[in-house]
């Protein structure tokens, strides 16, 4: 069965991954190592190396292998980097994240995911990760200032971003999706002093934080 998973995860990199410009030796290498299959629910763990998001429940999904490479590309997590990670999940990102960095920070409002990934972090060694069970959106986010923060669920509007960029250090770096279906925009936004840079990378279509704040609508 190895030999399998060992394969698909070599072909996970160099047909979906790769092509998707995500050329950075460190994260190919780190997505290239990681067993992607140990963080899939068991009964999608035959499609862990598939081009597509894994359910996991009825509100949210592990993130496609392709989407992960742009992600962490982007973010360029260094190895003395201190990161914050929105929507834990089953972990597999945060171990992503816990290898290129220093110490990650996690955080999952759903106590079962977060119950779970925690045990299939500790099973997989990375150190200096911590996995908690909050809501984003309710406050009480600790050990700020990070160097990077990665949100791995989109949020509706643009109205987090100020929040989240007060958590960033100077030249802190945060990935987050924006946008309703079926149009959303990626985005980096890098800390420079007192300003911040907003960068829009590529569309996609991922997901909703939970209780992420939702757009007024007019009525007529």
């Amino acid at each position: 069965m190895q030999p399998t998973m060992d394969r698909a995860r070599f072909n996970m990199i160099e047909q979906q991954v790769r092509p998707w410009d995500v050329l950075n030796e460190r994260v190919l290498t780190v997505m290239r190592n990681l067993p992607r299959e140990a963080f899939v629910p068991d009964a999608y763990r035959g499609l862990a190396y598939a081009d597509i998001e894994i359910p996991l429940g009825e509100r949210t999904a592990m993130l496609a292998p392709k989407l992960v490479g742009r992600m962490l590309q982007a973010l360029d997590v260094r190895p003395h980097e201190s990161v914050f990670e929105i929507g834990t999940g089953t972990g597999y990102v945060t171990a992503c994240l816990a290898h290129l960095g220093e110490r990650v920070s996690s955080i999952e409002i759903d106590p079962d995911l977060a119950e779970g990934a925690r045990a299939r972090l500790d099973a997989m060694g990375p150190s200096r990760v911590e996995v908690h069970t909050i809501d984003a959106f309710a406050g009480h986010i600790q050990g700020w200032p990070f160097d990077v923060i990665a949100v791995t669920g989109s949020v509706p509007t643009t109205e987090p971003l100020a929040a989240l960029e007060r958590l960033l250090a100077d030249a802190g770096r945060l990935f987050i999706v924006v946008g309703e279906p079926p149009l959303m925009e990626a985005m980096l936004i890098t800390r420079i002093g007192n300003d911040f840079r907003r960068e829009r990378l590529f569309e996609t279509n991922i997901a909703s934080l939970e209780n992420a704040p939702t757009p007024e609508r007019f009525a007529f």
